[in-house]
């Protein structure tokens, strides 16, 4: 059901039930199943799977920001279409977050420990794009989508060369983060500066130093 159809608390109610799927593990059903050609797990040793999971956490992580994102978005956003817009994506991409936590359950590891903070801050970050334009708002998703994908062909490269697993999941995960990123420039986004793109790639590396131990 479309939210203008909500009253105003039960519209309050869904963003909380959102925002909760968001940040808490195993809260989000997967619609799709793991994108992997087979169901053996590969043989890690313990600092390989250590260093997988700090890398399947950065990309958690980095799922959680993008629901945190679209969510802050639609919430600001200035017309319907916009706002229907920015939630099918972040539907697109509660797989992603799903796909994430089960190869970290696999490895016997976790999500980030700062994972309300990394959604509530990419939540104001979302909202404030939102409310300056649809252009902007648009062309920040596009931005964010094309830095999600450089990050997820880096650590396909790091990965551990017997962990074809952990690959295909990526490699999915990035093809999708293009198309989304391909519908945001379509639907109108603009480009933005170098300053606001410096600005996001600082932020992001913080954000996967922070993750990838935490």
């Amino acid at each position: 059901m479309q939210l203008r159809l909500l009253s105003k608390t039960d519209q309050l109610l869904v963003s909380v039930d959102k925002a909760l799927r968001a940040i808490v593990p195993h809260s989000n059903p997967s619609t799709r199943p793991l994108p992997v050609s087979s169901d053996e797990l590969p043989k890690l040793s313990n600092s390989e799977a250590r260093h997988v999971a700090g890398l399947m956490r950065i990309n958690h992580t980095g799922e959680v920001c993008a629901q945190g994102l679209y969510h802050g978005q639609a919430f600001t956003a200035k017309n319907d279409s916009v706002k229907q817009a920015m939630q099918a994506s972040a539907d697109e991409e509660v797989d992603h977050l799903v796909w994430c936590e089960t190869r970290l359950d696999e490895l016997g590891s976790h999500p980030s420990i700062f994972t309300p903070l990394w959604y509530v801050m990419s939540f104001g970050l979302g909202a404030v794009a939102g409310a300056i334009s649809n252009e902007f708002s648009l062309g920040f998703v596009a931005e964010t989508e094309a830095q999600v994908s450089e990050h997820l062909q880096e650590h396909i490269a790091r990965l551990p060369k017997q962990d074809i697993r952990s690959k295909e999941i990526l490699a999915q995960m990035d093809i999708e983060e293009l198309h989304h990123r391909e519908l945001a420039l379509e639907n109108g986004g603009a480009a933005l500066s170098p300053t606001v793109r410096r600005t996001m790639r600082w932020l992001a590396n913080r954000m996967k130093d922070t993750a990838y131990y935490l």
